[in-house]
């Protein structure tokens, strides 16, 4: 029997990525469709891409018969929904991140431990082939114990293109660094293997935007590991509009370990690793994507697996809140705050 899939919200074009993965899937039906805001409405039907099938996520709750809840609203609303789902007793997934408060992925995390309910996540980094292969050579041991990561996730602001509720209020967007570096905070644990024991640090500003003066352009944190090794992440809208996401500091993870360092980054063919044996760089080509792991993973989990699986609800938890925390240190300058 299939999974009976609704979706509430579609503020976010990464949401429509899951809505097609779903409709492709032969183990989930998607049953509805909902969305509040008319011009989102709007534009999606044009373009045929959604099959609306209500405009109010209480008439969804009310009159369709599910299982899981999909959401893609603005980030700042994204936290409320999920526990009502959780609350109702669906099982639950969102783009990321999948809320912007401290006491939201508390109340998430309890709802799914005492409701046993899983918790998805779109952390597409785990699905591109070249994060896969640097997971598999830090893991394979080829660099040794990892003592220091770097990880540049620097975005173009686009502001004529960006959803206009980025800009809109500081609660519909919650924070830059809750909003992009939720990518690197999952990432560490699974390519490392290490724990990110506390967040030593992080910063946002304004970076010279002047409407709206409160959005933070930039954003960068500090992190301890818990074997005594450090991250440090640049999650800023700084690159250059003109050139998208092509500059070579999105996504990009250097990773040095006792015995060499390992690097690649977004749409790289291969992972770059030196290593104490020899001195010339080795192009380790990157295996194949696998596209809609993290989406397979959740469905797993939900069908009774415990091991083996892409992604968990215990990580996707993990890496949202030391996200929620990471911005909240930003926000009130705290530092050596553990995870």
């Amino acid at each position: 029997m299939a999974y009976r899939m609704a979706f509430a919200g579609f503020r976010h074009g990464h949401i429509v990525e899951l809505y097609d993965l779903a409709r492709k899937r032969g183990d989930v039906q998607v049953v509805a469709a909902a969305e509040e805001h008319a011009p989102t409405r709007e534009q999606y039907a044009a373009k045929g891409a959604i099959q609306f099938t209500h405009t109010s996520y209480d008439e969804l709750f009310r009159n369709v018969d599910f299982d899981i809840l999909a959401v893609g609203d603005y980030y700042g609303r994204r936290g409320e929904l999920l526990i009502r789902g959780l609350d109702a007793g669906k099982h639950v997934i969102a783009d990321k991140p999948i809320c912007t408060r401290v006491t939201e992925i508390e109340r998430i995390a309890e709802l799914a431990r005492t409701r046993k309910l899983q918790v998805g996540c779109q952390l597409t980094m785990r699905d591109a082939g070249n994060y896969r292969t640097l997971r598999q050579v830090v893991r394979s041991g080829r660099i040794g114990q990892p003592q220091t990561i770097t990880f540049l996730g620097q975005h173009p602001l686009m502001r004529n293109s960006r959803a206009a509720w980025y800009f809109e209020s500081p609660g519909h967007h919650g924070g830059t660094i809750n909003d992009i570096a939720i990518h690197g905070v999952d990432a560490i644990p699974w390519i490392t293997g290490r724990r990110i024991a506390s967040i030593v640090a992080a910063r946002v500003w304004n970076g010279g935007l002047t409407n709206p003066s409160w959005f933070g352009v930039g954003a960068q944190l500090m992190l301890k590991l818990d074997n005594g090794g450090g991250a440090m992440g640049d999650v800023s809208y700084l690159a250059p509009d003109s050139c998208g996401y092509r500059v070579n500091t999105y996504w990009r993870f250097t990773i040095h370990g006792s015995e060499g360092q390992a690097e690649t980054a977004s749409g790289q063919k291969a992972v770059t690793v030196y290593t104490n044996a020899g001195g010339d760089a080795e192009q380790v080509p990157a295996g194949p994507d696998a596209t809609g792991a993290h989406f397979a993973g959740f469905l797993a989990e939900i069908g009774g697996q415990r091991e083996g699986l892409e992604l968990s609800t215990a990580e996707v938890l993990a890496a949202s809140r030391l996200a929620v925390l990471a911005q909240k240190c930003a926000d009130e300058n705290l530092r050596d705050v553990e995870c």
